[in-house]
């Protein structure tokens, strides 16, 4: 019953957000002194958008102008038309230099300038930018949409009880919000997967969420691992819709480590080879700070995948020493917009620093007093060296002075 009421209330919202936003409105839109018909967009995913309609109006018009943007951005592109003699204007956009977030929502509008130099606005029309390149199937269960092109009916099955999955582990960290729906989009190979995100101007290949629209992006392969794959792939994004919908800005306070390894933690398969990645850091002493992971995670593949590794074990330890409640603390304590540093202390008691001294010992089995005094070991011997020469100075001083008391 509460499953059916969902997707009832999920069918109404859906109606009346594409009632007042059309891929391809007819109707026409007026305010002030234009009139627009006939406003339509012809989409080539990842190549162009072509934007055509007529714009209207009892005076003449001097210039007018087509303004759009993402519903998610806040800068405004705005382009130039020339307004024919029947008032059609057409607008190619290149989105393979200027891109779009894929599986994002658009809104566009236009504007002119006319004769008694008034400017006149028509209103928003918005449309989906999706990628129609493939045959996309979808299956859907309560607010959740799995969208795939490879794979049968079971495999979609298979990647919507991962969802759940992932949504259920999450529900033991931070309280869900399942009013928004969320889609995934399953791609075949890591290539198709690539093609998209470089599209959308990113170039990280493993997944891809986007917090604010909903979206998660992955690469998963019919297949005897997909279990594993969508165990493990689809938690992992998943979470950062739910943070962010939880946190909202906040979100973007929190550090990058703390959304990785909340991300990595609830991962049913985390990845094996992290364990192996932590050993030879260790070993060879090239560990990454945390400290140095809050903003960002380095840009070359080998350190990511240590910074992924770190955060997933790092966090990890945190909930396993502090319990869920410290996670909470860390979370609302960064949210508060405090230091990496200082937010660990107000949430655990201690700085982020002396929680990274504890982890390399409680976990990675470091011997951090013994690593310390081998570092200084060096500049004590350079100590006691510049203090022997004078030291040495002062005793042959004392000898000669005790010898010439001896001979007077």
């Amino acid at each position: 019953m509460w499953n059916s009421r969902k997707v009832i209330i999920r069918m109404i919202l859906i109606a009346l957000f594409m009632g007042s936003m059309s891929r391809n409105p007819d109707q026409v839109h007026a305010q002030g002194g234009i009139v627009v018909e006939d406003a339509k967009v012809e989409i080539n995913f990842g190549r162009t958008i072509i934007f055509t309609a007529k714009i209207k109006s009892s005076i003449p018009i001097q210039q007018a102008s087509l303004l759009f943007r993402g519903v998610n951005e806040e800068a405004t592109r705005v382009e130039k038309v020339e307004v024919a003699s029947d008032g059609s204007v057409s607008f190619t956009y290149d989105a393979s230099l200027n891109v779009l977030p894929p599986f994002s929502w658009v809104v566009f509008w236009y504007q002119a300038t006319l004769t008694d130099d008034q400017t006149y606005t028509s209103a928003p029309i918005s449309f989906p930018y999706n990628d129609e390149r493939f045959p996309w199937r979808e299956s859907s269960r309560a607010n959740v949409v799995v969208h795939w092109y490879a794979g049968d009916d079971a495999f979609g099955a298979s990647a919507m009880d991962a969802a759940g999955a992932g949504l259920l582990a999450l529900n033991e960290i931070i309280p869900l919000s399942l009013s928004d729906p969320i889609d995934i989009y399953i791609y075949s190979n890591v290539t198709d997967l690539q093609s998209t995100l470089l599209i959308g101007g990113e170039d990280w290949v493993g997944g891809q969420a986007s917090p604010k629209t909903g979206v998660v992006l992955v690469a998963i392969a019919p297949g005897e691992s997909q279990i594993i794959e969508m165990e493990t792939t689809i938690p992992h994004e998943l979470t950062h819709v739910i943070l962010y919908r939880a946190l909202r800005e906040k979100y973007f306070l929190q550090p990058r480590w703390l959304l990785e390894g909340l991300a990595s933690m609830v991962e049913r398969y985390p990845d094996p080879d992290y364990a192996n990645a932590l050993e030879i850091a260790s070993q060879n002493d090239s560990l990454l700070l945390f400290d140095d992971l809050c903003a960002s995670f380095p840009a070359d593949a080998g350190n990511a995948y240590l910074a992924y590794a770190q955060s997933q074990s790092f966090v990890t330890y945190i909930r396993d020493t502090y319990g869920i409640p410290g996670l909470t603390r860390l979370i609302e304590e960064y949210g508060n917009g405090y230091p990496c540093e200082l937010g660990a202390t107000n949430a655990l008691g201690a700085p982020l620093s002396q929680l990274e001294a504890r982890w390399r010992e409680n976990v990675l089995g470091e011997d951090l007093v013994g690593v310390a005094v081998r570092n200084l070991l060096p500049f004590v011997l350079l100590l006691v060296l510049a203090l022997l020469v004078p030291l040495w100075g002062a005793i042959d001083l004392l000898r000669q002075r005790r010898k010439r008391g001896n001979n007077s």
